[in-house]
């Protein structure tokens, strides 16, 4: 599998390979909103904030500042972390269905006023953002993101375990037993929620430089439901699941176009026409129902198996 995925893209066109690019940044995506629901059991219904507000700032550093890509991805990991931590802030005071509303109206809020400020996306033509120099060819800039996606997947193996990360998870089981036995409640849902706005926002700053320009309307409400079905399917708390269920939900539009799966269904009767761009908000939604029905683990759940055989671990049901 490893070497499907360093190798595979060499065979491909650059317009593939942006493609390819691309699931991985949603990968690091689905790391992200896994932190605050897998291990924080926080949902987040404005996610595409997090991610747009970084792949702007990256933009602009880039292309308004001329600040090399090292110095904007540094600011842009700044910047999701302040967001993230004001957000965190409010969620000390409220949780579930109230906390996904608060996070449902940052999202709206930054559609309807951050997006439109235009000197920082650059209005209705978006903002220029350039890859950069040591990787401007498509397959340069698919093994950094490949890198970045490494280096946060080793973050996410630190949390969880560090204390950090196990008071997470008994917060998240139970947080009067956590607090109990000494764990701030406070301290560790902030610590979540700032590694989170990091991880989304260097996604958004991949994202931006990946398509080489930005625009507003890439950032609506559907993608945060994209992103939160993608996650959930691929498995809270499972790092592999995650990475492929993002890849997955990232790639459904391709698929649908390249096995012709749309023709397909429009062509079945009573069903209206679906367009590749819709796929995953009509897959993901299906996907979301078996998941929660058959697979509570999601795709983690199902690989489970796979990579215990890869490890060479005996058999659950083995004596």
């Amino acid at each position: 599998l490893a070497a499907l995925v360093l190798v595979f893209p060499l065979s491909r066109s650059g317009i593939e390979v942006n493609i390819y690019t691309e699931a991985v940044i949603y990968a690091i995506v689905g790391l992200s909103l896994n932190v605050l629901l897998g291990y924080a059991g926080q949902i987040s219904l404005g996610h595409q904030a997090f991610v747009g507000i970084g792949a702007f700032t990256s933009a602009y550093m880039t292309s308004v500042h001329e600040q090399n890509f090292v110095a904007a991805l540094g600011v842009t990991m700044v910047v999701g972390a302040v967001q993230a931590l004001l957000l965190g802030v409010v969620s000390l005071r409220i949780t579930g269905l109230y906390f996904a509303l608060v996070t449902l109206a940052y999202g709206r809020m930054a559609e309807n006023s951050l997006f439109n400020i235009t000197s920082l996306t650059g209005g209705s033509t978006g903002q220029a953002a350039p890859k950069p120099a040591a990787f401007a060819s498509d397959f340069r800039y698919y093994y950094l993101c490949l890198a970045v996606l490494a280096v946060v997947l080793y973050v996410d193996w630190r949390l969880t375990s560090t204390k950090t990360g196990r008071a997470l998870l008994a917060i998240r089981q139970d947080p009067k037993v956590a607090a109990s036995f000494g764990a701030s409640l406070r301290r560790y849902t902030l610590i979540a929620f700032i590694i989170s706005g990091v991880f989304a926002s260097v996604a958004g700053a991949l994202l931006a430089h990946n398509a080489t320009s930005v625009v507003s309307s890439q950032f609506e409400f559907r993608l945060a439901l994209v992103f939160v079905i993608m996650t959930v399917v691929g498995g809270l708390r499972s790092r592999v699941g995650v990475v492929v269920g993002s890849a997955f939900f990232s790639l459904t539009d391709y698929l649908f176009e390249k096995l012709r799966l749309a023709g397909a269904i429009d062509a079945l009767p009573l069903l209206p026409d679906l367009s590749a761009d819709l796929a995953p908000l009509v897959v993901g939604p299906l996907l979301l129902i078996f998941t929660l029905t058959r697979h509570p683990g999601g795709f983690g759940e199902m690989l489970a198996p796979l990579g215990r055989w890869l490890r060479a671990e005996p058999s659950r049901h083995s004596h």
